[in-house]
């Protein structure tokens, strides 16, 4: 018979300590945008609500990993926490131009953790709320005992300037938070999926290996069957916001508020609308200035929420990110205090 092995600590309530983000300096208006593409500023807000969004500063100024950096450093400051107190730092993101080292290893180094864990993580718009919902579980576990996950999207990068159909709806950007113990729960459970069978309705053509073989063809961009994400969306996260606030054990009615992903201002309406939500939850529209920052877009939108006044720290609010896979996850939270 082996030796025994020791099991997993008590299990922990957990929090988020501290919230920083990053906004690119450049700010992309519609009529900006339309100078490329065949539309106009009054289809674009009609359609999405989107007046304007930031593009970062060309590489290596604002890349992915400064701009995840500048938000972890902004997280770090608001938790009153040093890099050396971190031991795990996750990003979410799907723009991250190498496959190898891994984004948040080289974060975890430039922010000074002293060799913390470290990985990435890619699911889309719905990056960020998969990689609370791990940071959560790793803290409750004890597997460590505070992590840094970072939101971060350059989608200026992955969309092509001339597609109407994608690129005036995204924008880059970053956001950050200290995940850690608590004495009272802070973060409550994840609820997660995806439909794989819808996959294709977000997708990247080509695939970087058929361009590798076929240089001559267009270079790989996003392209998104906008009708049937809007279906989606607008139709069925509803249902996944209920089970969100159910798991949690808190009404929909004595939420502060309502944080859904960043995509588009009318399927936000139409989601708010299915869900009943009283006037006094107050609902983000970070999209309106930002646009879609992919898994960056939860953190912002909390941001403008804290920074406006729209909200408060501790106040009680639902998260939910969807987007490409066809994915989507979210949770219950405290709202963290932010970095000046």
């Amino acid at each position: 018979m082996g030796a025994q092995i020791a099991g997993p600590a008590p299990l922990r309530n957990t929090a988020l300590l501290g919230l920083g983000v990053h906004r690119p300096e450049r700010v992309v208006t519609n009529a900006e945008i339309c100078e490329l593409i065949d539309s106009s500023d009054e289809w674009i807000q009609s359609r999405s609500g989107i007046k304007s969004r930031r593009f970062a500063a060309a590489h290596p100024e604002e890349s992915v990993t400064e701009m995840a950096i500048s938000a972890g450093a902004k997280a770090l400051e608001a938790a009153r926490m040093s890099g050396a107190q971190i031991d795990t730092v996750i990003v979410a993101c799907s723009t991250y131009p190498m496959q190898t080292p891994q984004c948040a290893a080289l974060v975890a180094d430039r922010l000074g953790t002293g060799g913390a864990g470290a990985l990435d993580i890619a699911a889309g718009c719905a990056g960020f709320c998969y990689a609370l919902g791990v940071a959560s579980d790793l803290v409750r576990a004890g597997t460590a005992e505070h992590v840094l996950v970072i939101g971060v999207e350059r989608m200026s990068d992955a969309t092509e300037p001339t597609d109407r159909t994608v690129r005036f709806i995204f924008g880059d950007g970053a956001g950050a938070v200290v995940v850690g113990p608590s004495d009272e729960v802070g973060i409550g459970p994840t609820v997660w999926g995806s439909d794989g069978a819808q996959g294709n309705a977000i997708r990247q053509e080509p695939d970087w290996v058929d361009f590798a073989q076929n240089p001559d063809q267009k270079r790989p961009w996003i392209i998104m069957e906008g009708t049937a994400v809007f279906r989606w969306a607008a139709f069925e996260m509803s249902k996944f916001a209920r089970q969100i606030a159910d798991k949690a054990g808190v009404a929909l009615t004595d939420l502060d508020a309502f944080v859904p992903h960043q995509a588009n201002l009318r399927i936000n309406d139409v989601i708010v609308k299915q869900l009943e939500l009283p006037d006094t939850v107050a609902v983000a529209d970070d999209i309106i200035e930002t646009g879609n920052t992919s898994a960056a877009s939860i953190p912002l939108a909390m941001e403008k929420m804290l920074r406006t006044g729209q909200v408060k720290e501790g106040d009680t609010a639902l998260l939910l990110a969807f987007g490409a896979g066809l994915s989507y996850a979210g949770q219950v939270v405290k709202m963290p205090r932010l970095a000046r």
